[in-house]
């Protein structure tokens, strides 16, 4: 990507630091009325702020529900589109539950499915939802008598007791949960009232050839031509209340508000607004921080996954059972992968670290003319140099532990759940009771670790890392596992050649690379063979070894956090005006308008792409361009039922300029009446510093259209009982 620097000269802080612009900021729905609505209203806006966000009323709020893991872990955001509680969310959001679901004789993944009815409908394990019931601003409780000044030991004692506190006190009595998220790093604090489901199950999703279409060659980038979007229902129990899991008696769940979905025309410049969980952003990072990211975080973390993704392909391709088995995993790290890619290649590419220089500079001028200032602000950039200069080496070490060792192979690390047996193994008579009780512990876990794994794509992976690790650690910084076990204990030719010779006997000795060798070392449990296992003196080197490094590490990012609060504080009372927080996978609003772009000097991208482009893209030879033959017949018969735009084509992805980041994946982008209009799924190449700052010129949000999903569904599947549920309006 290419820019001019009198266009970043233009931008001011508007390109760093987080002064909102009209269409910038992810903002707390409950603050919308003081804060946004009039831009809203210029901006085209007809809800009244009570219609958006409301706790006495039924409101946008009450149909938009984050996506959670069975620990609790939100990643993707969903939005309820009919009064039986059916919700739209994307393809990639629901690409995990799709994967378990699928087996080579239903590979949903591949074929798509759509229930036929509520009895059709798949539950799904471990997979969660939750809708904001209310938001508390409780800042005033929670860092009642603390200042910059409070120890930082005592500071998070004090918040933490407090905080435990409030989240007690506001749902005892109820079946809701509670939890008081920070913002600015601890600046403010806000009560979240969550209400969850845990009966959720799959209703419907293309196959991938539509619901992926492009790929990982397309993932980040416009033109855009990807039916991201899957389909689910939450239940409720017969009387209405929130489920913890799957019963056959539970029915489907009665929303407070369903979204209406428009089929209307799309111009430029139309307003559009977005509510969903945005996972986390670092709007207010120093120019040190984005140094870190550019030179250690990003490179090293870009080179682990690529070694490991290059490792696996070829299997998954080869193999369909494989190819299931690891694509969830597959898809999460190539996403990632490209991200920080393309978030390296920004900062990189553009000035964007030298403009935080100027507006630090900036700041520091201010700082110096009072003197109670300088006292408060004065060293807080000076520090942040110092400990990000220490972060940055001693990260790189331990992301190549993590990667390249630890996570090398797929079972490397359950090696450490068998450390209490190997000490209760020492004293076997002694510790009967507390072996057999930890052996039945481990039988459990021995039969998750086997579970679609392959060993023969595991290894290669294994052989990967551990070579990347070799190659790209000096001697003097090497885990001592290569020089004092595997280069004396695996001789060759050359030290590679030692590494596979290492690895040819981890996938024929250990206990965690086999199932049959696991069941028969627990079976009978001996320290000697634990002890001598490959994998587990691989493990243990390199732990040793990360509690050598993580001294430094530890030190200078435990300061980080108290330094970055204290930055951040002096930036709002540096620059005044309005702030929005940080995202950190909480509730949050986003607001704009249907947008094109100009990428680089004489390119111009067009906010809107048409069933055409996928006809152009197709490519029979390669996987993530295949079109599927009921897909081009309908396009090239021009089947389009009343879903096709007022030029006659069918629209399939549009852009806008609404402000979004990871977790925003399947949220809701709406129209000037809170009308659905597509699902938010990607952010594009151009702007991938978008989580360290906001371009109001380059930053572009790509949405699947809500009538390509609608004729999808109806004229190319013909799910007849999914369309009559929703409210359609033309």
């Amino acid at each position: 990507m290419k820019k001019t620097y009198l266009l970043l000269l233009s931008l001011g802080i508007f390109a760093s630091f987080v002064i909102a612009n009209p269409d910038e900021g992810m903002w707390i729905p409950s603050k919308i009325a003081q804060l946004n609505y009039s831009d809203m209203q210029k901006l085209g806006c007809k809800l009244t702020t009570e219609e958006i966000y409301s706790i006495n009323h039924s409101s946008l709020k009450d149909a938009i529900f984050q996506l959670q893991n069975g620990q609790g872990f939100g990643f993707c955001s969903g939005e309820i589109v009919s009064k039986q509680g059916l919700m739209f969310t994307n393809h990639h959001c629901g690409y995990e539950a799709i994967t378990k679901l699928s087996s080579t004789d239903h590979n949903y993944l591949d074929d798509g499915y759509w229930a036929k009815n509520l009895n059709e409908e798949i539950s799904v394990p471990d997979l969660f939802v939750s809708r904001v019931v209310r938001i508390e601003d409780v800042t005033a409780t929670v860092l009642e008598g603390i200042d910059y000044q409070t120890k930082e030991s005592e500071r998070a004692k004090t918040i933490s007791q407090r905080i435990k506190e409030l989240e007690k006190n506001a749902v005892e009595g109820t079946e809701y949960k509670a939890k008081v998220s920070e913002m600015y790093l601890g600046g403010e604090y806000y009560l979240f009232i969550y209400e969850v489901f845990g009966d959720v199950r799959f209703v419907g999703a293309p196959p991938s050839s539509i619901g992926k279409f492009g790929g990982d060659t397309d993932n980040w980038m416009w033109p855009r031509h990807t039916g991201d979007f899957s389909i689910f229902r939450i239940y409720m129990s017969p009387d209405g209340k929130a489920t913890k899991g799957f019963d056959k008696n539970n029915i489907p769940y009665v929303p407070l508000h369903s979204l209406p979905i428009s089929i209307k025309h799309l111009e430029e410049s139309d307003f559009t607004m977005i509510m969903g969980y945005p996972g986390t952003t670092e709007r207010f990072i120093s120019s040190y921080g984005m140094q870190y990211k550019k030179d250690f975080f990003n490179p090293t973390i870009v080179k682990l996954f690529d070694v490991q993704l290059s490792a696996q392909r070829p299997d998954m391709d080869a193999n369909v059972e494989i190819k299931l088995a690891l694509a969830d995993s597959y898809a999460s790290s190539a996403n990632a992968w490209k991200n920080l890619n393309g978030e390296m290649t920004t900062l990189k590419n553009n000035n964007l670290i030298a403009d935080r220089q100027k507006q630090e500079q900036d700041f520091m001028n201010w700082v110096s003319q009072d003197e109670k200032r300088t006292e408060k602000y004065g060293k807080v950039l000076e520090n942040l140099k110092t400990n990000y200069e220490k972060l940055g080496p001693a990260t790189q070490d331990l992301l190549y532990l993590n990667y390249g060792i630890l996570m090398s192979g797929a079972n490397v690390l359950a090696a450490r759940s068998f450390g209490g047996l190997a000490k209760f193994l020492e004293k076997p008579k002694e510790n009967k009771e507390r072996i057999d009780n930890t052996v039945a512990e481990l039988k459990l876990e021995a039969d998750e670790l086997f579970v679609k794994y392959f060993a023969s794509t595991d290894k290669k992976i294994f052989i990967a890392s551990l070579t990347a690790y070799y190659n790209d650690i000096p001697t003097e910084r090497r885990c001592k596992i290569f020089s004092e076990y595997i280069f004396k204990n695996y001789k060759a030719n050359s030290e590679l050649e030692s590494i596979n010779k290492f690895a040819d006997a981890v996938y024929t000795k250990s206990i965690f690379t086999d199932k049959t060798r696991m069941s028969a070392f627990l079976n009978k449990p001996n320290l000697k063979v634990l002890k001598n296992d490959p994998i587990n003196v691989l493990v243990e080197y390199a732990i040793k070894e990360v509690m050598t490094i993580q001294g430094a590490y530890l030190s200078a990012n435990s300061k980080l956090e108290p330094l970055d609060r204290l930055l951040i504080e002096g930036i709002r009372e540096f620059y005044g005006g309005t702030f929005y927080p940080d995202a950190n996978s909480s509730l949050r609003l986003t607001y704009g308008t249907v947008k094109s772009y100009f990428p680089k000097d004489g390119v111009y991208y067009k906010f809107i792409t048409y069933t055409d482009g996928i006809l152009e893209k197709e490519n029979p030879t390669d996987p993530e361009f295949i079109v599927s033959k009921e897909l081009k017949d309908r396009i090239l018969a021009k089947q389009f039922g009343r879903y096709a735009d007022t030029n006659g084509k069918m629209p399939v992805c549009f852009l806008s300029d609404n402000d979004i980041t990871g977790g925003n994946s399947g949220s809701p982008i709406m129209n000037a009446n809170g009308e659905l209009i597509g699902l938010a799924f990607d952010g594009n190449w151009e702007w991938l510093a978008s989580n360290l700052s906001f371009n109001t010129q380059l930053q572009r949000t790509i949405n699947v259209d809500s009538r390509y999903v609608l004729w999808v569904i109806d004229e190319v599947y013909g799910a007849k009982n999914l369309i009559n549920e929703l409210d359609i309006r033309q």
